[in-house]
């Protein structure tokens, strides 16, 4: 993306944020949310549906192309005319290019429309029954339009919200409307430039941002469904998603899903070349997710239903490629008598009062051999001995299954303060140069340490961010270092331990206990002259204090006051 489409989105984001968070009165976040999320998705479905139909006009009306519609088989002009249109509504047109079939009254166009038309207004695609009022209401017509597009599209049933319950008026309603169609979503204009923008692109860019700022909005309970980009970013830079199965049984939004399908556009790669599983507990971030991949055209599967990964696993025979995950820290109460003896303990039963070690231990039995995972954990996980932990955390290590430490500065998250680092574990160190694009040395008996904590810039007065630059640091020194080229121990930032190291330090794996500190430059100075000359300093420095100290009682006597 070159810097005016960047330009662009960023404006275009602030400006519809902007429009969209004046209309929200006194609503909470976390029902306005689906409301504003729901109408980006009609505007996206309506948009490429629109899109595909543009490019089938063009293919009837062009002789030379064999969807060609001939004028001769008409009678006259209007009937012509007249096929164009019924040609236009077949649906195998759409779904043969995995379109979503939109009915007449999901359109964005017809839908902003009908919701001025007068009360009382006849509705030219369906005659109204049931109460007139609530039949006029636009918080009504939303809703039919998205029970239209689940009806119309198997993939979608049960999995886009209806706003009618959050008792919406009309005017906030047409004003979202009016924001949304206030811009062109396909190949928009900006300063006179024209964009190579799909209206996928720009919609699904906007749809990230309103759930970045939504989780804002929301605190501690917005950060269940989302995950910082800089840390999905940073992770998927280290795992290189480029091809394979990919799992996430704590999805949230589907972030990892998304930041996967751009590193692949980004590295030359196709989408079509992974497979998306994921799983949900929470029922409304469940929605969230699917209606997510569903407007980047990404095909998922997130089971059946929303629920608990731990007692219903939703994708229990999947052995994943890569699997990424930002789960809740430090759940308490999570367990249940029917996981004891459960088959994913390989390590060891995780205890009742933290599912931390749950985690690790549920994506690495839906781990492929030669696959490899990362999951965020606070950093208590990588030095605490409570209730077994210590026992499964050495037995991890024992079996050389983790790869690699990263320690996060704090305040990246928006829902916590809780100092975070990344876990990055596989099932196999061995050699590999047949099934990656750049060969792996063998790794077998090492693990290596990497402190980020001095890295990233505040963003405002609450929250850090990586820059791309950050990412690449530590994407990099991993890489270089799974490869045997270009990597080397740096003070302060990396090391790369062996199983004997981590023994010695009692299996305690926080990256500061093995990078050491940063190398202070040589100024040449001799250690004994330093000493002295800041010596004489620390004298004069205390000579000037107790000058001062004398100036400031003969003050204070002549005010009258004794020290």
């Amino acid at each position: 993306m070159n810097t005016t489409e960047q330009q662009f989105l960023n404006d275009l984001d602030k400006k519809l944020w902007n429009a969209a968070d004046r209309l929200r009165a006194s609503m909470d976040a976390a029902n306005y949310k689906h409301i504003v999320l729901g109408l980006i998705f009609l505007k996206y479905v309506s948009d490429a549906f629109d899109e595909r139909q543009q490019e089938l006009r063009a293919r009837f009306l062009d002789s030379a192309d064999d969807y060609y519609l001939p004028r001769e088989d008409f009678d006259a002009d209007a009937d012509y005319e007249q096929g164009l249109r019924d040609e236009l509504e077949q649906r195998d047109y759409y779904l043969e290019k995995n379109v979503f079939w939109v009915p007449m009254s999901a359109r964005w166009d017809n839908l902003k429309q009908w919701a001025v038309l007068p009360a009382g207004a006849e509705l030219p695609w369906k005659k109204p029954t049931g109460e007139p009022e609530k039949m006029r209401s636009v918080s009504w017509l939303i809703d039919n339009a998205l029970d239209s597009i689940e009806v119309n599209n198997v993939k979608l049933k049960g999995v886009l919200n209806r706003i009618s319950a959050y008792q919406v008026g009309n005017e906030t309603l047409i004003g979202l409307i009016n924001s949304f169609s206030d811009t062109s979503f396909h190949n928009p204009v900006f300063k006179g430039e024209r964009l190579n923008l799909k209206s996928k692109d720009v919609l699904g860019h906007v749809y990230e941002y309103f759930l970045g700022e939504f989780a804002l909005a929301e605190g501690k309970k917005g950060g269940q469904y989302f995950t910082p980009k800089a840390i999905v970013s940073l992770i998927v830079e280290m795992l290189e998603p480029y091809r394979g199965r990919i799992y996430d049984p704590a999805m949230g939004s589907g972030g990892f899903f998304v930041q996967s399908e751009k590193f692949i556009e980004e590295h030359g790669g196709r989408v079509n070349d992974v497979s998306v599983y994921g799983q949900e507990y929470n029922p409304t971030t469940w929605r969230l997710a699917a209606m997510n991949m569903a407007i980047r055209g990404i095909d998922f599967d997130f089971g059946k239903r929303n629920a608990d990964s731990f007692l219903d696993d939703q994708h229990p025979d999947l052995r994943a490629d890569f699997v990424m995950a930002n789960p809740p820290f430090n759940i308490r109460e999570w367990w249940s008598a029917k996981l004891e003896d459960d088959p994913r303990w390989e390590y060891g039963t995780p205890p009742a009062g933290n599912a931390n070690f749950g985690w690790i231990q549920h994506m690495l039995y839906h781990l492929a051999p030669t696959g490899s995972m990362a999951l965020l954990l606070s950093n208590g996980s990588m030095s605490s001995n409570t209730n077994n932990e210590g026992d499964i955390r050495k037995a991890l290590i024992d079996a050389d299954r983790v790869e690699c430490m990263v320690a996060l500065p704090g305040q990246l998250f928006t829902n916590t303060q809780i100092p975070a680092c990344i876990w990055l574990l596989t099932k196999n160190k061995s050699e590999s140069r047949s099934t990656e694009r750049s060969g792996k040395r063998n790794r077998r008996g090492e693990v290596l340490f990497v402190d980020a904590r001095k890295l990233g810039y505040m963003k405002d007065r609450v929250l850090r961010d990586f820059t791309p630059a950050d990412v690449k640091q530590v994407a990099d020194t991993f890489h270089n270092w799974q490869k045997g080229t270009a990597y080397a121990d740096q003070p302060g930032f990396c090391f790369s331990a062996t199983l004997t190291d981590i023994q010695e330090r009692d299996y305690v794996l926080t990256p500061g206990r093995y990078v050491g500190a940063t190398d202070v430059e040589d100024d040449g100075i001799p250690f004994a002259t330093k000493m002295t000359e800041l010596t004489a300093k620390l004298g004069e420095q205390l000579r000037q204090s107790a000058k001062l100290e004398e100036q400031l009682k003969t003050n204070l006597k002549g005010l009258g006051y004794e020290w």
